[in-house]
């Protein structure tokens, strides 16, 4: 007789194969076409509100490994913010003004002035970033990111750009706009100042040298020593890495409380006479190669105050002042000062009303009135200093020497510090920066380092730099005195005319002769601005432009969520005015990721080769194997990704999908109305269950926390060794071979069917495409999507939870030193399989209570036809001992004589019994003609 139909196969349309890349795509189709983020707003709009505010990526270019980590990280966030019962809408957007998109835009059309009027250029610059959106934005829907992709908000936007001018003007009432000729980094390449955020430093060589700065007064130096004149050149040696600052030199800076010595030496053979900080007097002499070195005398810096030095090579005398920033931690204890070339430098000079000289132009050429150099590159220049001043004796020594420089993020190139008039938010002309300090203390960091980061940063940052003498952004919308540059009476009132114009037109009205006339400015006496705003300015207003502005938001946002190097920018941009406009951050925490980088820690570059597109990622693997490498990378570090690392992580995904797909295709014909009641389930199940019970509570925790890589690790564990290894692996037989209505296989599906509900939330926020397939094929009533849905509440603990946990873990503790022996016995030849094999245990206390406690169904347990449990005081000589925690049975594992049952593959003595079925053991003739099997524990 065949018993194949007398076996409960499993039967499932979820396939085994999950051919994501085909069927993802297929999904985003059904999403849109059921508008089903919109669905999702609807449905949970009564919920408490719960919002994560999209820092906006750049608009040029497709996007790469780091934009899908962000975009990733943010969907989990959000989704699991749904699961836990939050309202959570996420509005996406982008960042389009700037230089990236005019650089490519004047490749197509040429520069503003040259082949194209502004105008003209801006729109050309509003297209580019309008079809950048497009590209990026079908990337970020293909990862499976949730959001308004249809009204996502970008800076470009006519109605943002006006909000801006808006957040502008509340930020100038508070009182932290300042105007001012101040240092600011420029870029040579952008013809712009720079903010801090646009900084990067690289390795650059320079020339560093000693120069000589003469005294006018050799007899007033020395008798600030206390000491009669000696013969030879006297004066004070400056240390400095940029010559080209030299023409700036206002000033030499000494440190007040410093200990100086004035000595008497030979160089080249020449007598010479140099103050030097005390400390630095053998480091210097060394590297001067000066002879019989003797110490004249000491004084502190103090001491040398006013005296008046020779410049190096121009015709005019520079002061000794005082500075704190004077350091002996290199060069000579004298620091060569040019107020027009630093930020130190200037403040200093501020206090001494030293001459703010800026001889170099916005292109990095000296000016025309610049004597000996008018007209030359900065960094060609340095050779053409060093001659001069080598020529008149000035120059005490060269070399190369590599440094930390700053360089432009954009262009990788050497910036400079320029005094030139910019607009900049003052940090602490209105209090900004103790308000930013305090508003910090108020928001949780994840992880921690980054509080201590951004206080570091904003305690010690300039002034916010927010002009831009660029043609594509939003123009600072004021206008100053023709004759002394002080703002407009009104200035205020005019930005908000100002903002509703633009609203209405977009900047360039602006720009028209007739803005004036618009506004009831008296042309003659005031001028208009043209510098347009930072970038950072442009983002950093998102919580006025976007929060306070959709009415599906709010303001702070529970969350901001971007790259560890924003801390820099974004964060610290949006805290800094929030803080200025409402007194506190924007937000409530803040989450940083690190960067992407391959197997060996590299950074991705095409130079490398080690480039990984997400796209191609997408195409091969499918976007929920990126989703659970996202998870399983850590994002608090660096995220190593490569073929070999996508391959892990793609059998960790088919260990989830194929047990997925276990308990769908064994819940066959189950409804949840045939769910058995806590207490009607066998002792198996309700641990299964239980186990469940256990790890939600972890699995919510860890999406509380954001440690998704938690969550990989558990949810991993779970299906490979709770369920694949122990439960499931038990529950083959009882699912196969008893009655199809039976008691003993409902209880399983009943267990299966709640763990099956559970799981599929966990895994929705990082496995959004499969989780939703498999919730179309969960037994029952479905919503439309899982993505409706909340944390399962249909879990329950066992009735002694305690007790019968560490029964089923001393249980688990036996079967795990039996399988190692059965597979012995396997490797040797001597038995096919776990079944064809026979265990005898011999052991007493709690673990003898445990076996005894599941009787005969201990062969189940152990996937044995025979089990057999014996007093430890007969545990014959040949029997191995095993250590456990609990005691140390002893155990043999042996080749079973019996026959095979041809229905389960039991091997046992009453295989044969019933005439009627000669080839059935008595447990299967009761499933195939009798009331059926009973199991009272497994």
């Amino acid at each position: 007789m065949d018993y194949k139909d007398t076996i409960n196969l499993p039967k499932t349309q979820f396939a085994m194969k999950a051919n994501l890349a085909n069927r993802e795509p297929e999904m985003i189709r059904d999403w849109e076409a059921a508008d089903l983020y919109q669905v999702i707003q609807r449905e949970t709009a009564s919920r408490p509100m719960w919002i994560l505010h999209d820092g906006p990526p750049y608009a040029n270019g497709d996007i790469h490994m780091g934009h899908a980590v962000n975009k990733i990280l943010k969907d989990m966030v959000i989704k699991s913010r749904l699961m836990a019962g939050f309202h959570s809408p996420y509005v996406p957007g982008w960042d389009c003004h700037g230089l990236p998109i005019e650089l490519q835009v004047e490749k197509k059309v040429g520069k503003v002035g040259h082949k194209v009027d502004a105008a003209t250029f801006r729109a050309k610059c509003r297209e580019y970033a309008e079809k950048q959106i497009e590209l990026q934005k079908s990337g970020f829907r293909r990862m499976g990111v949730l959001g308004d992709w249809d009204e996502p908000y970008a800076t470009k936007n006519f109605l943002y750009e006006a909000d801006m001018i808006r957040a502008l003007a509340t930020i100038i009432e508070a009182g932290h706009l300042m105007q001012g000729a101040k240092p600011v980094n420029w870029c040579f390449d952008c013809g712009s100042a720079l903010a801090e955020a646009e900084i990067e430093y690289q390795d650059k060589t320079s020339p560093a040298i000693d120069v000589l700065f003469r005294a006018v007064d050799p007899e007033a130096l020395f008798a600030a020593f206390g000491i009669e004149p000696v013969a030879g050149n006297t004066g004070i040696p400056i240390w400095t890495t940029t010559p080209w600052t030299l023409p700036a030199n206002e000033a030499v800076a000494l440190h007040a409380e410093l200990d100086y010595v004035l000595i008497h030496a030979r160089i080249h053979d020449e007598p010479i006479n140099l103050v030097l900080a005390a400390d630095l007097l053998d480091t210097v002499s060394a590297r001067l190669g000066l002879d019989s070195v003797q110490v004249l005398g000491r004084a502190t810096g103090s001491a040398l105050e006013h005296l008046r030095l020779h410049h190096p090579f121009y015709a005019r005398n520079v002061p000794v002042i005082l500075g704190d920033h004077v350091t002996t931690e290199a060069g000579t204890g004298a620091v060569h000062t040019a107020p027009g070339h630093g930020q130190e430098d200037f403040e200093v000079g501020q206090l001494y009303d030293l001459p703010v000289t800026s001889p170099v132009g916005a292109d990095g050429r000296y000016l025309d009135d610049v004597e000996q150099f008018a007209g030359l590159w900065v960094w060609k220049a340095n050779e053409e200093i060093l001659k001069v001043m080598h020529t008149n004796g000035t120059l005490l020594f060269n070399e190369d020497f590599e440094h930390s420089y700053p360089h432009c993020w954009r262009h990788k190139t050497p910036t400079a510090f320029r005094v030139t008039p910019q607009w900049f938010i003052s940090m602490d002309q209105a209090g900004l920066r103790s308000s930013a300090m305090h508003a910090i203390k108020d928001v949780r960091w994840i992880p921690g380092w980054g509080e201590e980061r951004i206080r570091g940063m904003v305690e010690n940052r300039p002034d916010w730099c927010i002009s831009r003498q660029r043609t594509w952004g939003v123009p600072i919308t004021l206008f100053v005195d023709r004759q002394t540059s002080e703002l407009h009476p009104q200035a205020i009132e005019l930005m908000k005319k100002a903002a509703d114009l633009v609203e209405g037109e977009g900047v360039d009205c602006w720009y028209g002769d007739d803005i004036y006339q618009r506004l009831g400015v008296d042309e003659t006496q005031f001028e208009r601005v043209t510098d347009i705003l930072d970038v950072w300015f442009d983002s950093g207003v998102s919580h006025r432009c976007v929060l306070d502005e959709r009415k599906e938001l709010e303001r702070p946002a529970q969350m901001y969520l971007e790259g560890s190097d924003q801390h820099r920018g974004w964060f610290q941009s949006s805290l800094l005015s929030s803080v200025a406009m409402h007194g506190i951050a924007p937000y409530e925490q803040v989450l940083t990721h690190g960067f992407v980088v391959d197997a060996e820690g590299r950074k991705m570059s095409k130079s490398l080769g080690n480039v990984m597109s997400p796209q191609k990622v997408m195409n091969s693997l499918g976007a929920d194997v990126m989703r659970l490498w996202v998870a399983a990378a850590d994002y608090r570090g660096e995220m190593s990704v490569s073929d070999e690392i996508l391959k892990r992580v793609s059998d960790a995904y088919r260990r989830i999908r194929n047990t997925v797909r276990f308990l769908l295709g064994n819940l066959d014909g189950f409804t949840p109305d045939q769910a058995l009641a806590p207490d009607e389930l066998l002792p198996l199940d309700r641990w299964a269950v239980d186990r469940a019970a256990q790890l939600q509570e972890q699995v919510i925790a860890a999406y509380d926390d954001y440690l998704f890589l938690q969550i990989y690790q558990k949810v991993h564990h779970f299906c490979a060794v709770d369920m694949g290894s122990f439960y499931l692996d038990i529950l083959k037989d009882r699912l196969y071979t008893t009655g199809y209505d039976s008691l003993p296989r409902k209880s399983a599906q009943t267990a299966m069917f709640h763990v099956l509900e559970a799981m599929v939330r966990w895994i929705a926020p990082v496995l959004s495409f499969t989780a939703e397939e498999i919730h179309q094929h969960v037994p029952g009533e479905r919503s439309a999507s899982i993505f409706l849905e909340t944390w399962y509440d249909g879990l329950y603990e066992m009735d002694e939870a305690v007790s019968e946990r560490r029964r089923w873990q001393q249980i688990m503790s036996v079967r795990e030193e039996v399988s190692k022996n059965i597979e012995t016995v396997r490797r040797d030849g001597k038995a096919g399989s776990s079944l064809a094999v026979e265990v005898d245990i011999w052991l007493d206390g709690e673990l003898r209570e445990a076996l005894d406690w599941l009787g005969d169904e201990l062969r189940f347990v152990l996937l044995t036809s025979q089990a057999r449990v014996h007093d430890a005081s007969a545990a014959p000589a040949n029997a191995q001992t095993i250590k456990l925690e609990s005691g140390a049975p002893a155990l043999r594992v042996t080749p079973t004589t019996h026959q095979k049952c041809v229905r389960c593959w039991h091997y046992l003595e009453d295989v044969g019994s019933d005439p009627e079925h000669p080839e059935l053991c008595g447990r299967c003739v009761t499933n195939v003609a009798g009331p059926g099997e009973i199991r009272l524990r497994a």
